[in-house]
């Protein structure tokens, strides 16, 4: 096969790149030019916020084009100038309306669509995806829309899967601080199952629209397995999120954040989608466990910040406030 990856450079887009090569795929990738490719892949430099940004790949043929922008502009330009059997869209859970409930299909309702090229900012993140949604679905030939939820695993720079077996591993005394929600439902998948099925439903040229995640559990069942593989005996010390709030403490991601869990009853299932079309044409995914000791062995080799989860001192202070009550 054939295949372009358009992003194919970071997290996810490297990891596609890297499973579709181990197959035997020739993969070109396309980035910005101070990115690093991997072995093996072709690597096109070029700026696609320009109009004439896939100039450079313009005119041949691809058996797939996989594409991860949020930018509705780069999705349309792709369709335009790129010639494909196949393509596949990375999009995302934000794209519905709601998220007040659990595990929600495909034919929910989904955010209007963005009527820019470019997304401002991540307000409107879901509107960006529905857009190049749309832009895809409507091209010639087939098409793979995954609508992924969050990802996991070796790599993730946000610190979201891997600030709870760090914090574990690394705990400041006796406690851990978490929210006191413990039954809130989880969902994460691994960029590396991701990434895998991606290529398998780019070469099969699985056409139709997935969420892909993976399986629902708790808040708890995650600390507990981020425990077990830091080899942690540090006790749980559950706060509200009154108490957390007044203590500046956020929720998901961010500084000073607890990641996985929302403080917004209405986003309650906002990390969980019923996958069962996705995995009804393939999709597996690992056990939560490895996931998450394979993210620990990249959290303890991080060389840039945690964009979530919090400092030693934030861990502190909470304990000694909530502690001395």
């Amino acid at each position: 096969m054939r295949m372009l990856v358009l992003g194919g450079t970071a997290w996810l887009g490297r990891t596609v790149t890297e499973e579709a090569l181990e197959r035997g795929h020739d993969v070109t990738c396309l980035a910005r030019g101070s990115a690093d490719p991997p072995a093996g892949a072709t690597f096109v430099a070029a700026d696609r916020d320009r109009d004439d940004g896939l100039a450079a790949v313009r005119g041949q043929s691809w058996d797939a084009v996989v594409d991860v922008t949020r930018h509705p502009g780069h999705a349309r330009r792709a369709v335009r100038d790129l010639t494909a059997r196949h393509r596949v869209l990375v999009s995302t859970g934000n794209v519905y309306v709601r998220f007040d409930g659990l595990e929600q299909p495909e034919d929910s309702p989904l955010r209007e669509p963005l009527k820019a090229d470019l997304m401002a900012d991540m307000e409107v993140y879901g509107e960006a995806k529905v857009a190049c949604e749309n832009v895809v679905r409507d091209a010639a030939g087939t098409a793979t829309i995954a609508r992924s939820g969050l990802i996991g695993g070796p790599g993730d720079w946000s610190g979201r899967t891997g600030y709870w077996p760090w914090r574990f591993a690394h705990p400041v005394g006796e406690h851990v601080v978490v929210p006191d929600e413990l039954d809130f439902p989880c969902a994460m998948i691994d960029v590396r199952d991701l990434a895998s099925w991606l290529v398998t439903a780019a070469g099969e040229r699985f056409d139709g629209t997935v969420n892909a995640t993976g399986p629902t559990t708790t808040l708890h069942e995650v600390l507990a397995v981020s425990a077990r593989v830091a080899g942690s005996s540090a006790t749980l010390l559950p706060v509200g999120r009154d108490r957390l709030a007044a203590l500046g403490i956020g929720a998901w991601m961010g500084p000073a954040s607890l990641p996985l869990w929302i403080d917004d009853p209405d986003w309650r299932g906002f990390a969980t989608m019923g996958t069962a079309r996705a995995r009804a044409a393939g999709l597996t995914t690992r056990p939560l466990e490895e996931t998450l000791r394979d993210t620990l062995e990249f959290e303890e080799a991080r060389t840039v910040p945690r964009r979530a989860g919090l400092d030693d001192d934030d861990e502190r202070r909470v304990q000694e406030a909530v502690l001395s009550r």
